[in-house]
């Protein structure tokens, strides 16, 4: 006799947010009507997420991180492949329950100054997006606020409340950010470089609160960044991108202490460290540079760079995921 399903259970188990062949390409137009190509920022992207994981997408700049996160924030749609979240299709959503969706996934900006309307203070920025999401009762507004400071740490919350946010330093702008994408207490928070505006004193206590929400509040928490020396204090795991694929996912610390992807070694190899040595050593990096995502090389999108290209294969097919080390996934021909 089999025993009945939990249905809280399965959901539990069962991924919060998940990407299928995601692909998001940006058309380009010439003289208004030509078209010319696309921009092919995120290519053919699959991941999933679990319900309270902490998770960061690393790469370079222009990788398609950036892209893929307002994809996931339903901010961009698909050009192929799917996001679904608890189960339901991005694509299938419109008007209100997409409006939905978006209470539900909190948006942490890069430049804390440039996302804040200077025009506003801060009890009319974290009352905006309980207004447009039907809260109407004021003081509930107000209660809302003033635990979404507390537990952001601008305390005592009366000394911020009518403050603009050029009357802030950069730390406490990025935590009204903060305070605001959290305040309709969503279930997953999307946090885009946060930091890298901002003094490195002022990251970790940054870094280090989000943790802590994180973790209070059982959110999953995707961090997108180019930093790999930071990761290890704030994800459980790490996907890698490149030219707007995935190109390696790990526990965070598996993937620190045993890169297998040779694009992964080389961000590691660059990472500074505090060693004297450093004024007399030379570190190698990749020859050459970024691919364009509007001709992205055939195959293997980091062969034109890599030391280990194998010529006949790593530019004419696309290396699957291979899984070198336990739940460790690898897209590199290294691994055949």
């Amino acid at each position: 006799m089999t025993s009945p399903r939990d249905p809280r259970a399965e959901e539990a188990k069962a991924p919060l947010i998940a990407a299928r062949d995601l692909h998001t390409w940006f058309e380009l137009r010439q003289w208004g009507f030509l078209r010319v190509g696309a921009v092919r920022a995120v290519d053919g992207v699959e991941f999933a997420l679990a319900p309270g994981e902490a998770v960061a997408f690393v790469g370079e700049s222009g990788c398609g991180k950036s892209s893929l996160a307002r994809t996931l924030l339903g901010l961009h749609r698909p050009t192929r492949g799917e996001v679904r979240f608890a189960g339901r299709s991005l694509g299938d959503l419109q008007g209100r329950a997409l409006k939905a969706y978006r209470a539900e996934v909190g948006y942490v900006q890069q430049d804390p100054y440039g996302a804040l309307p200077p025009f506003l203070d801060v009890r009319r920025i974290l009352a905006e997006p309980l207004i447009v999401h039907g809260v109407r009762d004021r003081a509930e507004r107000e209660r809302r606020i003033r635990a979404a400071l507390e537990e952001v740490r601008l305390s005592p919350a009366e000394a911020f409340l009518g403050q603009f946010p050029h009357m802030l330093s950069g730390g406490q702008q990025q935590r009204v950010v903060i305070a605001r994408a959290l305040i309709l207490v969503p279930r997953l928070l999307i946090a885009d470089e946060p930091v890298s505006m901002l003094d490195a004193s002022v990251r970790v206590e940054i870094l280090e609160l989000l943790r802590h929400i994180q973790r209070e509040r059982g959110l999953t928490l995707a961090f997108i960044t180019h930093d790999l020396s930071t990761v290890r204090h704030y994800a459980e795991r790490i996907f890698v991108m490149y030219a707007g694929r995935l190109v390696e996912s790990a526990p965070v610390d598996d993937l620190l202490d045993h890169p297998q992807h040779p694009y992964t070694q080389a961000l590691l190899a660059a990472i500074a460290d505090p060693d004297a040595a450093n004024a007399t050593r030379l570190r190698e990096v990749p020859a050459g540079e970024p691919p364009s995502l509007l001709h992205p090389p055939a195959a293997c999108r980091f062969h034109p760079r890599c030391p280990h290209f194998m010529a006949g294969l790593c530019d004419v097919e696309d290396p699957p995921d291979f899984e070198p080390r336990r739940d460790h996934r690898s897209a590199c021909w290294l691994h055949r």
